[in-house]
């Protein structure tokens, strides 16, 4: 009976000490630290044309203020349907990043002038319609998403054609007849010799007056 006595003794003190360690536990105010998820949050990219050249911008700016991201390689990732392409933009410096790259099937030569793009390539010295060459990237219906540690969906399309960018200029012109004047292309031996019959008349009707004179 007595050892009984002593044992719910000892239970009793075991638990009042309990409570008042947990109370004091609680008293403390401590919290356990949930580090912050990181965000791409304001980042973006777009597509531009620069020149004859589709391009694709971006900034990057990763918000991650208890350094949980183990990774600062960025890249974007253009998907439709079974298709998927995955550029590497670099690497984030201070958790930022910023620059372009040329649109998937673009290429440009050595002076930055685009010669081919995306849903086109060179047959016989000829550029021709294809459905390779990253024409999938072209019109709707493409996703892309920028991608470090965390990922943020961002709104790219191609650029839309037009006459100086993101279509080649279809059509031969031989280089002894166009010359460029100031970033157009201008026919400037038809002009030339245009000139040059309009001062011939010119002159022409001024010895006829002087004829008639004398």
């Amino acid at each position: 009976m007595f050892r009984k006595s002593m044992a719910a003794v000892a239970v009793a003190v075991l638990l009042t000490l309990g409570g008042a360690t947990a109370a004091f536990a609680n008293d403390t105010g401590y919290t356990p630290h949930t580090p912050t998820t990181p965000t791409l949050a304001g980042s973006s990219a777009a597509a531009v044309c620069v020149g004859d050249v589709p391009w694709i911008t971006y900034s990057i700016v990763m918000t991650d203020p208890d350094n949980v991201a183990k990774d600062h390689s960025a890249r974007l990732i253009l998907t439709k349907g079974s298709h998927s392409i995955t550029l590497a933009l670099g690497t984030l410096v201070d958790n930022k990043l910023s620059g372009r790259v040329l649109w998937p099937g673009a290429k440009v030569d050595a002076a930055g002038h685009a010669v081919s793009w995306p849903g086109w390539i060179t047959q016989n010295g000829k550029l021709v319609h294809t459905n390779g060459n990253f024409a999938w990237t072209r019109g709707s219906g493409v996703s892309a998403v920028l991608e470090v540690n965390p990922s943020l969906s961002v709104p790219v399309s191609y650029p839309q054609p037009t006459a100086a960018c993101a279509n080649p200029v279809v059509g031969e012109v031989s280089s002894a007849t166009i010359l460029p004047v100031t970033g157009l292309n201008v026919p400037v031996i038809p002009i030339a010799i245009g000139g040059g019959i309009v001062l011939l008349l010119g002159a022409g009707l001024l010895l006829a007056r002087r004829a008639r004179r004398s």
